[in-house]
């Protein structure tokens, strides 16, 4: 059975309204003061630790958006809304995980650690090893649910990444994933803090052509109302059912015999058997077409004072013309030849708060798809980076 865990902040007002400032004291559920608590403003350069006493102070320059994150081992990460405790003397208590109990269904084994490790590199970090690596990856666990074909990783410790490339270190804290391997959809969640290890000109090379055409670029531009001029051309895609891919009876056909061959030596696969294993693993249940051209931000963002909101019934195509950018002498330029890049949006009815800085509520709920899932943590930059950084 699962523990319902609190998690409790108290607020006192701090009567000073010229500065953003966050500032309080950390504490565990005993009233024993923190010491060394991770806190930062997810996804950004921005943070600090709390002092031996459990106090601490961030000061904010103009950000009155985002989650604020109290991290820290062996306690529950705490998250919390930026906008509502800024200039707010806070009075924070983590739990201590050990006071959670947790029944394991599916162990996790050294087995799926050995089995499955790539494939997890692959999909969260990337494709390059050698520049970009897990530092404490070995503390990682894996559990592998052979019935649904679901892997489980979780992260015991904070993940330690450096990026060579993008001159980052990132603290990871890796709140879930999972990588189901029948839809072949992967999700994860999780908080991040960034230090700058390097500012080199390559280094500032790498930055913006990550940036440039990336899913935060996007909804920077959409928050900005510049996505046409930004050079983001948006379709509307509906799908609809792919008469190649395999039917819920003949996927059940293939579903029997893979049991009725479990345990058996023979291993002779009938030919229309074959064929329903082969369009199941080549094929997807749906096809796409494009209904409409270069639609308005209007079909799919609102907008008021207060907020900018994100949302749309069927999908979105969203085309990018990049131009990379290189080193001429001292300036940096962009290529005479750009390369299309073309990523597909579901929300699914789902509607998303935009900020200013590009970063989106629940983005676990958005699927993407096309070169946005490229975006991984190889290419992932802080919220608070700017062209040129």
């Amino acid at each position: 059975m699962k523990k319902t865990i609190l998690l409790f902040l108290f607020l006192l007002p701090l009567y000073s309204s010229f500065a953003q400032i966050i500032k309080g004291t950390v504490l565990n559920d005993a009233e024993q003061k923190i010491a060394n608590v991770n806190i930062y403003l997810d996804g950004t350069k921005i943070g600090t630790t709390s002092k031996e006493d459990g106090s601490f102070s961030l000061s904010l320059v103009s950000q009155t958006s985002g989650s604020l994150v109290f991290q820290k081992e062996n306690y529950e990460t705490f998250t919390t809304k930026l906008s509502e405790v800024i200039n707010k003397t806070l009075r924070v208590v983590l739990i201590k995980t050990n006071t959670i109990e947790e029944v394991r269904i599916i162990p996790y084994t050294e087995e799926a650690y050995k089995n499955y490790i790539y494939y997890f590199l692959d999909t969260f970090i990337g494709s390059d090893r050698e520049n970009v690596r897990i530092k404490n990856q070995r503390s990682l666990k894996f559990a592998y649910d052979k019935t649904n074909k679901i892997l489980k990783v979780k992260a015991p410790q904070t993940l330690i990444i450096e990026n060579k490339n993008l001159g980052y270190e990132i603290q990871y804290n890796l709140i879930n994933y999972s990588a189901d391997f029948e839809s072949k959809m992967v999700n994860y969640t999780g908080t991040s803090f960034f230090k700058e290890t390097k500012s080199s000109d390559k280094v500032k090379l790498n930055r913006m052509n990550a940036f440039d055409g990336s899913l935060l670029h996007f909804f920077r531009s959409v928050y900005n109302n510049k996505v046409s001029k930004d050079g983001f051309i948006v379709n509307k895609v509906v799908k609809f059912p792919n008469p190649k891919y395999p039917t819920e009876e003949e996927l059940n056909t293939l579903k029997n015999f893979s049991e009725m061959i479990k345990n058996s030596k023979n291993m002779n696969i009938p030919e229309d058997i074959n064929d329903i294993l082969r369009r199941k693993n080549n094929e997807k249940p749906y096809a796409l077409a494009i209904t409409k051209t270069k639609i308005p931000d209007s079909d799919y963002v609102k907008r008021s004072d207060k907020e900018v909101l994100f949302s749309f019934a069927d999908m979105l195509q969203v085309n990018y013309p990049k131009y990379f950018f290189e080193r001429k002498g001292k300036d940096f330029v962009k290529a005479t030849e750009p390369v299309t890049l073309s990523s597909f949006l579901h929300p699914e009815g789902e509607t998303f708060e935009v900020s200013k800085d590009g970063n989106i509520t629940t983005p676990d709920l958005l699927i993407t798809e096309g070169d946005f899932s490229k975006n991984k943590i190889e290419n992932m930059l802080p919220l608070d980076y700017q062209l040129g950084d």
